[in-house]
Protein backbone atom coordinates (compact mmCIF):
# COMPACT_ATOMS: atom_id res chain seq x y z
CA UNK A 1 0.00 0.00 0.00
CA UNK A 2 1.22 3.54 -0.79
CA UNK A 3 1.01 6.61 1.44
CA UNK A 4 -2.32 8.42 1.93
CA UNK A 5 -3.31 10.33 -1.19
CA UNK A 6 -3.10 13.84 0.29
CA UNK A 7 0.33 13.37 1.86
CA UNK A 8 2.30 16.61 1.50
CA UNK A 9 -0.76 18.89 1.64
CA UNK A 10 -0.72 21.25 4.64
CA UNK A 11 -4.03 22.68 5.91
CA UNK A 12 -4.38 25.45 8.49
CA UNK A 13 -7.79 24.93 10.05
CA UNK A 14 -9.38 27.78 12.04
CA UNK A 15 -12.89 26.29 12.13
CA UNK A 16 -14.90 25.22 15.16
CA UNK A 17 -17.86 23.05 16.16
CA UNK A 18 -19.07 20.72 13.34
CA UNK A 19 -19.07 21.76 9.64
CA UNK A 20 -15.48 23.00 9.25
CA UNK A 21 -13.90 20.36 11.50
CA UNK A 22 -15.80 17.62 9.64
CA UNK A 23 -14.45 18.97 6.35
CA UNK A 24 -10.87 19.04 7.60
CA UNK A 25 -11.34 15.62 9.25
CA UNK A 26 -11.89 14.10 5.80
CA UNK A 27 -8.80 15.90 4.52
CA UNK A 28 -6.78 14.64 7.49
CA UNK A 29 -7.96 11.07 7.02
CA UNK A 30 -6.94 11.30 3.36
CA UNK A 31 -3.43 12.19 4.49
CA UNK A 32 -3.27 15.98 4.62
CA UNK A 33 -1.37 17.53 7.51
CA UNK A 34 -4.17 19.43 9.26
CA UNK A 35 -3.03 21.97 11.84
CA UNK A 36 -5.98 22.95 13.98
CA UNK A 37 -5.50 26.54 15.15
CA UNK A 38 -7.35 27.22 18.39
CA UNK A 39 -7.61 30.03 20.91
CA UNK A 40 -5.39 29.39 23.95
CA UNK A 41 -8.30 29.95 26.33
CA UNK A 42 -10.31 26.76 25.86
CA UNK A 43 -9.91 26.22 22.12
CA UNK A 44 -12.72 24.91 19.93
CA UNK A 45 -16.03 25.28 21.83
CA UNK A 46 -16.86 21.65 21.04
CA UNK A 47 -14.08 20.47 23.37
CA UNK A 48 -16.35 21.44 26.26
CA UNK A 49 -19.83 21.40 24.73
CA UNK A 50 -19.64 18.00 23.02
CA UNK A 51 -16.39 16.19 23.86
CA UNK A 52 -17.31 12.92 22.13
CA UNK A 53 -18.32 14.76 18.96
CA UNK A 54 -15.10 16.77 19.10
CA UNK A 55 -13.07 13.60 19.33
CA UNK A 56 -14.87 12.01 16.38
CA UNK A 57 -14.28 14.87 13.94
CA UNK A 58 -10.81 16.01 14.98
CA UNK A 59 -8.83 12.79 14.81
CA UNK A 60 -5.60 12.87 12.86
CA UNK A 61 -5.02 16.61 13.34
CA UNK A 62 -2.43 18.67 15.20
CA UNK A 63 -3.45 21.37 17.68
CA UNK A 64 -1.69 24.74 17.81
CA UNK A 65 -2.89 27.57 20.03
CA UNK A 66 -2.78 31.11 18.62
CA UNK A 67 -4.74 34.14 19.74
CA UNK A 68 -5.11 36.02 16.46
CA UNK A 69 -6.33 39.10 18.29
CA UNK A 70 -2.71 39.71 19.23
CA UNK A 71 -0.19 41.07 16.67
CA UNK A 72 2.52 38.58 17.69
CA UNK A 73 0.16 35.66 17.00
CA UNK A 74 -0.83 37.13 13.63
CA UNK A 75 2.85 37.34 12.68
CA UNK A 76 3.27 33.67 13.68
CA UNK A 77 0.22 32.75 11.63
CA UNK A 78 1.68 34.53 8.62
CA UNK A 79 4.82 32.41 8.99
CA UNK A 80 2.70 29.27 8.90
CA UNK A 81 0.90 30.52 5.80
CA UNK A 82 4.18 30.69 3.89
CA UNK A 83 4.30 26.89 3.61
CA UNK A 84 0.58 26.12 3.72
CA UNK A 85 -1.52 24.81 0.86
CA UNK A 86 -4.90 25.58 2.41
CA UNK A 87 -6.45 27.86 5.00
CA UNK A 88 -10.01 27.06 6.04
CA UNK A 89 -12.08 29.31 8.29
CA UNK A 90 -15.73 29.67 9.26
CA UNK A 91 -15.98 33.17 10.72
CA UNK A 92 -18.52 35.67 9.50
CA UNK A 93 -17.39 37.60 6.41
CA UNK A 94 -14.86 40.30 7.22
CA UNK A 95 -13.64 38.93 10.55
CA UNK A 96 -10.39 37.54 9.15
CA UNK A 97 -9.79 40.77 7.22
CA UNK A 98 -9.99 42.78 10.46
CA UNK A 99 -7.43 40.44 12.03
CA UNK A 100 -5.03 40.99 9.14
CA UNK A 101 -5.54 37.40 8.00
CA UNK A 102 -8.04 37.67 5.14
CA UNK A 103 -7.49 36.19 1.70
CA UNK A 104 -6.31 39.43 0.09
CA UNK A 105 -3.62 39.75 2.77
CA UNK A 106 -2.57 36.10 2.82
CA UNK A 107 -2.25 35.68 -0.92
CA UNK A 108 0.49 38.33 -0.87
CA UNK A 109 2.43 36.02 1.44
CA UNK A 110 1.65 32.84 -0.51
CA UNK A 111 0.17 33.30 -4.01
CA UNK A 112 -0.61 29.58 -4.39
CA UNK A 113 -2.67 29.51 -1.17
CA UNK A 114 -6.18 28.06 -1.34
CA UNK A 115 -8.35 30.01 1.11
CA UNK A 116 -11.67 28.33 1.97
CA UNK A 117 -14.39 30.30 3.74
CA UNK A 118 -17.18 27.99 4.95
CA UNK A 119 -20.11 30.05 6.24
CA UNK A 120 -23.85 29.86 6.55
CA UNK A 121 -24.74 32.22 3.72
CA UNK A 122 -21.52 32.84 1.80
CA UNK A 123 -19.44 36.00 1.42
CA UNK A 124 -22.08 38.05 -0.42
CA UNK A 125 -25.81 38.73 -0.30
CA UNK A 126 -28.18 40.27 2.26
CA UNK A 127 -27.88 37.33 4.67
CA UNK A 128 -24.07 37.14 4.72
CA UNK A 129 -23.72 38.55 8.26
CA UNK A 130 -26.58 36.58 9.81
CA UNK A 131 -26.00 33.96 12.46
CA UNK A 132 -27.34 30.50 11.76
CA UNK A 133 -27.22 26.76 12.33
CA UNK A 134 -28.09 23.71 10.27
CA UNK A 135 -31.83 24.08 10.86
CA UNK A 136 -31.81 27.66 9.57
CA UNK A 137 -30.00 26.76 6.34
CA UNK A 138 -32.32 23.78 5.79
CA UNK A 139 -35.30 26.05 6.41
CA UNK A 140 -34.21 28.68 3.89
CA UNK A 141 -33.22 26.03 1.32
CA UNK A 142 -36.72 24.53 1.30
CA UNK A 143 -35.49 21.22 2.70
CA UNK A 144 -37.16 21.52 6.09
CA UNK A 145 -40.53 22.39 4.55
CA UNK A 146 -40.38 19.18 2.51
CA UNK A 147 -39.48 16.92 5.46
CA UNK A 148 -42.41 15.23 7.19
CA UNK A 149 -45.73 13.53 6.51
CA UNK A 150 -48.65 14.80 4.46
CA UNK A 151 -50.73 17.27 6.49
CA UNK A 152 -48.15 17.15 9.29
CA UNK A 153 -45.66 19.82 10.39
CA UNK A 154 -42.06 19.99 9.22
CA UNK A 155 -39.87 17.62 11.23
CA UNK A 156 -36.21 17.70 12.20
CA UNK A 157 -33.74 15.04 11.17
CA UNK A 158 -30.82 13.89 13.33
CA UNK A 159 -28.63 14.18 10.25
CA UNK A 160 -27.22 17.68 9.74
CA UNK A 161 -27.81 17.98 6.00
CA UNK A 162 -26.63 21.57 5.65
CA UNK A 163 -23.67 21.34 8.01
CA UNK A 164 -22.27 18.10 6.62
CA UNK A 165 -23.46 17.60 3.04
CA UNK A 166 -24.25 21.15 1.91
CA UNK A 167 -21.33 22.55 3.88
CA UNK A 168 -18.46 20.26 4.87
CA UNK A 169 -18.41 17.90 1.90
CA UNK A 170 -19.14 20.66 -0.62
CA UNK A 171 -16.26 22.66 0.85
CA UNK A 172 -13.92 19.65 0.75
CA UNK A 173 -14.70 19.20 -2.95
CA UNK A 174 -13.99 22.88 -3.60
CA UNK A 175 -10.72 22.73 -1.68
CA UNK A 176 -9.47 19.69 -3.56
CA UNK A 177 -10.35 21.22 -6.93
CA UNK A 178 -8.60 24.47 -5.97
CA UNK A 179 -5.48 22.67 -4.72
CA UNK A 180 -5.20 20.77 -8.01
CA UNK A 181 -5.64 24.06 -9.88
CA UNK A 182 -3.03 25.82 -7.76
CA UNK A 183 -0.49 23.07 -8.38
CA UNK A 184 -1.05 23.43 -12.10
CA UNK A 185 -1.12 27.24 -12.34
CA UNK A 186 0.80 28.35 -9.27
CA UNK A 187 -2.16 30.55 -8.31
CA UNK A 188 -4.48 29.87 -5.42
CA UNK A 189 -8.06 31.04 -5.06
CA UNK A 190 -10.79 31.91 -2.60
CA UNK A 191 -13.26 29.02 -2.11
CA UNK A 192 -16.53 30.61 -0.98
CA UNK A 193 -19.01 28.00 0.31
CA UNK A 194 -22.35 28.94 1.87
CA UNK A 195 -24.23 26.12 3.56
CA UNK A 196 -27.54 27.49 2.32
CA UNK A 197 -26.19 27.37 -1.25
CA UNK A 198 -24.82 23.85 -0.87
CA UNK A 199 -28.05 22.53 0.63
CA UNK A 200 -30.23 24.07 -2.07
CA UNK A 201 -27.96 22.64 -4.77
CA UNK A 202 -28.49 19.12 -3.41
CA UNK A 203 -32.26 19.28 -3.86
CA UNK A 204 -32.27 17.72 -7.32
CA UNK A 205 -35.67 16.04 -6.94
CA UNK A 206 -37.46 19.12 -5.59
CA UNK A 207 -36.00 21.27 -8.36
CA UNK A 208 -36.97 18.67 -10.97
CA UNK A 209 -40.54 18.70 -9.62
CA UNK A 210 -40.68 22.50 -9.94
CA UNK A 211 -39.40 22.23 -13.52
CA UNK A 212 -41.99 19.56 -14.35
CA UNK A 213 -45.05 20.80 -12.44
CA UNK A 214 -44.30 24.51 -12.15
CA UNK A 215 -44.39 24.29 -8.35
CA UNK A 216 -43.03 22.20 -5.51
CA UNK A 217 -45.02 19.26 -4.16
CA UNK A 218 -46.76 19.35 -0.81
CA UNK A 219 -44.77 17.99 2.09
CA UNK A 220 -44.74 14.18 2.06
CA UNK A 221 -46.23 13.88 -1.42
CA UNK A 222 -43.33 14.14 -3.87
CA UNK A 223 -42.21 11.03 -5.73
CA UNK A 224 -39.55 10.07 -3.20
CA UNK A 225 -40.97 11.68 -0.06
CA UNK A 226 -44.14 9.60 0.35
CA UNK A 227 -46.19 10.20 -2.77
CA UNK A 228 -45.72 6.66 -4.13
CA UNK A 229 -47.05 3.62 -2.29
CA UNK A 230 -44.16 1.50 -3.57
CA UNK A 231 -41.59 3.98 -2.22
CA UNK A 232 -42.71 4.45 1.35
CA UNK A 233 -42.41 3.54 5.02
CA UNK A 234 -44.70 0.95 6.59
CA UNK A 235 -45.39 -0.10 10.17
CA UNK A 236 -44.97 -3.77 11.07
CA UNK A 237 -46.68 -6.03 13.60
CA UNK A 238 -44.10 -5.23 16.31
CA UNK A 239 -44.36 -1.46 15.94
CA UNK A 240 -41.08 -1.25 14.04
CA UNK A 241 -40.94 -0.19 10.40
CA UNK A 242 -39.67 -1.20 7.00
CA UNK A 243 -38.57 0.95 4.09
CA UNK A 244 -40.04 -0.13 0.76
CA UNK A 245 -38.04 1.31 -2.15
CA UNK A 246 -39.43 -0.88 -4.93
CA UNK A 247 -39.43 2.10 -7.27
CA UNK A 248 -38.94 0.25 -10.56
CA UNK A 249 -41.81 -2.08 -11.57
CA UNK A 250 -39.46 -5.09 -11.71
CA UNK A 251 -38.64 -4.71 -8.02
CA UNK A 252 -42.29 -4.30 -7.08
CA UNK A 253 -43.19 -7.38 -9.15
CA UNK A 254 -40.52 -9.37 -7.29
CA UNK A 255 -42.02 -8.20 -3.99
CA UNK A 256 -45.52 -9.26 -5.00
CA UNK A 257 -44.25 -12.71 -5.94
CA UNK A 258 -42.26 -13.07 -2.72
CA UNK A 259 -45.26 -12.28 -0.48
CA UNK A 260 -47.71 -14.37 -2.50
CA UNK A 261 -49.78 -11.36 -3.57
CA UNK A 262 -49.46 -11.23 -7.37
CA UNK A 263 -52.72 -9.26 -7.58
CA UNK A 264 -51.00 -6.22 -6.04
CA UNK A 265 -48.90 -5.88 -9.19
CA UNK A 266 -52.08 -4.97 -11.05
CA UNK A 267 -52.78 -1.89 -8.93
CA UNK A 268 -51.55 1.51 -10.18
CA UNK A 269 -48.08 2.63 -9.08
CA UNK A 270 -49.24 6.24 -8.97
CA UNK A 271 -49.08 9.16 -6.55
CA UNK A 272 -52.18 10.73 -5.09
CA UNK A 273 -55.66 9.18 -5.03
CA UNK A 274 -54.85 6.69 -7.79
CA UNK A 275 -52.34 5.00 -5.51
CA UNK A 276 -54.59 4.91 -2.41
CA UNK A 277 -55.76 1.32 -2.92
CA UNK A 278 -52.21 0.00 -3.13
CA UNK A 279 -51.10 2.03 -0.13
CA UNK A 280 -53.96 0.66 1.97
CA UNK A 281 -53.23 -2.92 0.90
CA UNK A 282 -49.55 -2.56 1.78
CA UNK A 283 -50.33 -1.00 5.15
CA UNK A 284 -52.50 -4.01 6.01
CA UNK A 285 -49.99 -6.52 4.64
CA UNK A 286 -46.93 -5.22 6.47
CA UNK A 287 -48.75 -5.38 9.81
CA UNK A 288 -48.99 -9.17 9.50
CA UNK A 289 -45.30 -9.75 10.32
CA UNK A 290 -42.60 -8.17 12.46
CA UNK A 291 -39.83 -6.11 10.93
CA UNK A 292 -37.28 -8.87 11.31
CA UNK A 293 -39.65 -11.45 9.84
CA UNK A 294 -40.07 -9.24 6.77
CA UNK A 295 -36.32 -8.89 6.48
CA UNK A 296 -35.84 -12.65 6.70
CA UNK A 297 -38.46 -13.22 4.01
CA UNK A 298 -37.40 -10.50 1.59
CA UNK A 299 -33.64 -10.07 2.04
CA UNK A 300 -32.69 -12.14 -1.02
CA UNK A 301 -35.74 -11.48 -3.20
CA UNK A 302 -34.35 -8.46 -5.07
CA UNK A 303 -37.21 -6.15 -4.12
CA UNK A 304 -35.55 -3.24 -2.24
CA UNK A 305 -37.30 -3.71 1.11
CA UNK A 306 -35.24 -3.21 4.26
CA UNK A 307 -35.79 -2.87 7.96
CA UNK A 308 -35.48 0.60 9.45
CA UNK A 309 -32.67 0.42 11.99
CA UNK A 310 -31.71 2.51 14.98
CA UNK A 311 -28.18 3.98 14.95
CA UNK A 312 -27.05 1.25 17.36
CA UNK A 313 -28.50 -1.44 15.11
CA UNK A 314 -26.73 0.18 12.14
CA UNK A 315 -23.38 -0.22 13.93
CA UNK A 316 -24.13 -3.92 14.46
CA UNK A 317 -25.22 -4.52 10.87
CA UNK A 318 -23.11 -7.34 9.35
CA UNK A 319 -22.72 -5.36 6.11
CA UNK A 320 -21.29 -2.40 8.01
CA UNK A 321 -18.95 -4.71 9.95
CA UNK A 322 -17.84 -6.47 6.78
CA UNK A 323 -16.83 -3.14 5.24
CA UNK A 324 -14.67 -2.31 8.25
CA UNK A 325 -16.27 1.09 8.88
CA UNK A 326 -16.51 0.61 12.61
CA UNK A 327 -13.77 0.03 15.12
CA UNK A 328 -13.83 0.27 18.86
CA UNK A 329 -11.74 2.44 21.16
CA UNK A 330 -12.25 2.03 24.91
CA UNK A 331 -15.48 0.21 24.12
CA UNK A 332 -16.86 3.15 22.12
CA UNK A 333 -17.49 3.09 18.36
CA UNK A 334 -15.36 5.05 15.92
CA UNK A 335 -16.32 5.61 12.30
CA UNK A 336 -13.47 5.54 9.81
CA UNK A 337 -13.36 7.32 6.46
CA UNK A 338 -15.98 5.61 4.24
CA UNK A 339 -13.78 5.62 1.14
CA UNK A 340 -11.54 2.73 0.19
CA UNK A 341 -8.63 2.85 -2.24
CA UNK A 342 -7.00 -0.09 -3.95
CA UNK A 343 -3.44 1.08 -3.35
CA UNK A 344 -3.49 3.80 -0.71
CA UNK A 345 -4.13 3.89 3.01
CA UNK A 346 -6.14 6.34 5.05
CA UNK A 347 -4.19 8.22 7.69
CA UNK A 348 -6.04 7.55 10.96
CA UNK A 349 -4.57 9.28 14.00
CA UNK A 350 -5.71 10.39 17.44
CA UNK A 351 -7.55 13.51 18.59
CA UNK A 352 -5.05 16.18 19.75
CA UNK A 353 -4.91 17.77 23.17
CA UNK A 354 -5.34 21.54 23.12
CA UNK A 355 -2.05 23.09 22.05
CA UNK A 356 -0.20 19.76 22.00
CA UNK A 357 1.73 20.70 18.85
CA UNK A 358 2.17 24.45 19.33
CA UNK A 359 5.89 24.58 20.06
CA UNK A 360 6.89 21.94 17.51
CA UNK A 361 4.87 23.46 14.64
CA UNK A 362 5.89 27.06 15.32
CA UNK A 363 9.54 26.14 15.76
CA UNK A 364 9.48 24.24 12.47
CA UNK A 365 8.10 27.41 10.83
CA UNK A 366 11.20 29.32 11.92
CA UNK A 367 9.95 30.99 15.09
CA UNK A 368 12.88 30.97 17.51
CA UNK A 369 12.92 30.42 21.26
CA UNK A 370 12.91 34.14 22.05
CA UNK A 371 9.80 34.71 19.94
CA UNK A 372 8.12 31.64 21.43
CA UNK A 373 8.84 32.90 24.91
CA UNK A 374 7.36 36.30 24.02
CA UNK A 375 4.24 34.67 22.59
CA UNK A 376 3.84 32.60 25.72
CA UNK A 377 4.37 35.57 28.03
CA UNK A 378 1.64 37.49 26.18
CA UNK A 379 -0.72 34.47 26.39
CA UNK A 380 -0.85 34.55 22.59
CA UNK A 381 -0.18 30.79 22.47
Amino acid sequence: MSNPLLSGIRVLDLTRLLPGPFCSFYLAQLGAEVIKLEEPQGGDYARMLAPELFMLVNRGKKSVTLDLRQPQAVAAFHKLVEDADVVIESFRPGVMDKLGCGYQQLKLINPRLVYAALTGYGQTGPYKDRAGHDMNYCAYAGLLEQTGAVDGPPVLSNFQSADLAGGALTCALGILAAVIGARTSGQGTLVDVGMLDGTLALQALSLATIRTMGRSAKRGSDMLSGGLANYNIYACADGKHVAMAALEPKFFFNFCQAVGKPELAGLPLSPGPDGAALRSALETLFKTRSRDEWELLLADRDCCVSGIYSPQEALDNPQVKARGLIRSEDGKPLLDLPIKFSNAENAGGDCPRLGADTIAVLAAAGIDETELAALSAASAI
